[in-house]
Parts: C-alpha cells; structure tokens; sequence
C-alpha cells in the first residue's frame, strides 16, 4: 500500500467511525432521555464500579459497556457499595443503527461483539444487557447475549486487527 492511499485509508477509516461515534452519542442521549435509571458513568465512577465487581467475583472491561442501568440509589464512586448492590445494576452495551431499512425486529441488522463484551456479559450473567437503538426512531430493545445468540441466524468471527 503506498503512503498516499494509506493515508486515504485513515481518513475513510476515520470518517465511518465519527459517524459510527455520532450514532453511538445519539443512542445514549435517547436512552438517558427515555429513563431516568440509565447513568452514563464518570471515570472515576468506572474505576468504583471494575473494582465492586470483581469484589463480587465478576469480571467487567471498561471497554465493554456504555452505559449502566441502577434500580435504586447506589453511590457509584464507592466499590463496597457497588459490589453489595450488584443485583441492582445492569450493565448495558448499546450497538445502534441509523438505517431505516432496521425495523423492531431487527432483522438484517449486522453488528459485531467485541471479546471484551462477550465476556463481561458471560461473567455478569443476566445483569449483562445489549440494548439496540435506533437513533431514526428512538425505538430500542434488550437483549442477553443467551437471547441474541437464540435469534441470530448467521455468526462470523473475526480479529480486527490494526497495526
């Protein structure tokens, strides 16, 4: 590949994923405006909540979540308290379309899971959710990665691999 069309390559790269980010931003405005339990957590509040979990014997990459979902008060930037409510938490991955053809039931839609998510989401179990966003609609639904797997027709593994 030559400097120009590497270049090139970046760039393109570059542009799908800001409109994949935008998309992304816009799935969790609508969640947070949709209910007032979903909290896009803070640095520090990520550190308190890696740290409560694995204090309640579960693993969770930071990478591996966007948002969280509390069903009571819970001081997110304390790991003892996290790891007492985890019953209380959902742990929530957004993957969002801006395509019009997606309809609620999502079929045709292709998104990828990362390693990261998969095991968080075996390690966390039912508090482990993906939620699917529609940025045209505002539509979403929910899914364990047990449900997903259930109504997928076609899986493709894949190592993305940048250099």
């Amino acid at each position: 590949m030559t400097a120009s069309t590497n270049s090139a390559t970046r760039s393109s790269e570059r542009n799908v994923t800001s409109a994949g980010h935008r998309t992304a931003r816009r799935a969790i405005e609508i969640l947070l405006a949709h209910d007032e339990r979903y909290h896009l957590p803070t640095a520090a509040e990520r550190k308190a909540l890696l740290v409560g979990f694995a204090m309640a014997g579960k693993t969770l990459y930071g990478a591996a979540y966007d948002l969280i979902r509390r069903d009571m008060p819970i001081d997110l930037t304390d790991s003892t308290s996290i790891a007492t409510s985890i019953d209380a938490i959902t742990i929530c991955e957004i993957k969002s379309t801006n395509q019009s053809s997606i309809g609620p039931d999502l079929k045709g839609y292709m998104f990828n899971i990362t390693a990261a998510e998969h095991l968080t989401a075996q390690s966390v179990g039912p508090r482990y959710r993906f939620l699917f966003v529609s940025t045209l609609t505002g539509e979403h639904c929910e899914m364990s990665l047990n449900e997903i797997f259930s109504r997928a027709r076609g899986m493709y593994p894949a190592w993305h691999i940048r250099f």
